[in-house]
């Protein structure tokens, strides 16, 4: 059978959704680049044209998923009908930002193999989100709900700090000692942001008791 013959970006996109759900069905370490290539029906020339290796389509992955966390991010901030506490309740809901597809992701990049993809991830995290919390702290200081007076220092420091101490197993914590942490983390940002006592709970939800 003839091979299909794809424009460059529909191919390079192709590789990054099949590599993609194979990451996620199998997992990044079991999954072999020659899984990746047999599921898509390429020679593995096309695949190393586009990709280096197993980490930079795995780059690829995190960029696009990072580029989707920002655009929906943007929507909650610009929306007009939602106050400051609304959009970040809409954000930071259960102490993260993003879907169950960017916490698979995240999980990637925690093997020991992904560190330095894993730090500049975070890095960028950082940089393209602060600005858009800081914007909603700005409405929500003119609405009276914060009272800070740097919005995208102060968020800086807050999420960089979060980041650090509560990201995977960096400091081995079992997941009571997560909790307790992420509970600080609230009254931290409460106190840092000026906002009411409790009025970010949503970020730490009481959980049912299985």
């Amino acid at each position: 059978m003839a091979r299909i013959v794809k424009a460059p970006e529909e191919r390079r996109a192709e590789i990054v959704e099949t590599a993609d759900r194979l990451f996620r069905e199998h997992g990044y370490a079991k999954c072999s680049v020659e899984m990746i290539i047999r599921e898509i029906g390429v020679a593995k020339g096309t695949f190393y044209y586009y990709f280096k290796s197993k980490p930079d389509i795995l780059e690829a992955i995190v960029n696009k998923t990072l580029s989707q966390i920002v655009e929906m991010a943007e929507g909650v901030a610009n929306d007009p009908s939602l106050g400051a506490m609304q959009k970040m309740e809409a954000l930071l809901g259960n102490s993260h930002i993003g879907d169950e597809d960017s916490l698979q992701v995240a999980e990637m990049l925690h093997l020991p193999e992904n560190r330095e993809l894993h730090e500049l991830t975070n890095i960028q995290t950082v940089l393209q989100l602060s600005p858009i919390l800081a914007r909603i702290v700005e409405q929500g200081i003119t609405e009276g709900v914060f009272d800070v007076e740097k919005p995208l220092e102060t968020i800086q420091f807050l999420f960089t700090g979060s980041q650090f101490l509560t990201d995977g197993d960096m400091f081995g914590f079992t997941e009571a000692e997560l909790r307790a942490r992420r509970l600080v983390t609230q009254t931290i940002i409460e106190k840092a942001l000026g906002a009411e006592p409790g009025s970010f709970h949503f970020m730490n939800p009481i959980r049912a008791v299985e």
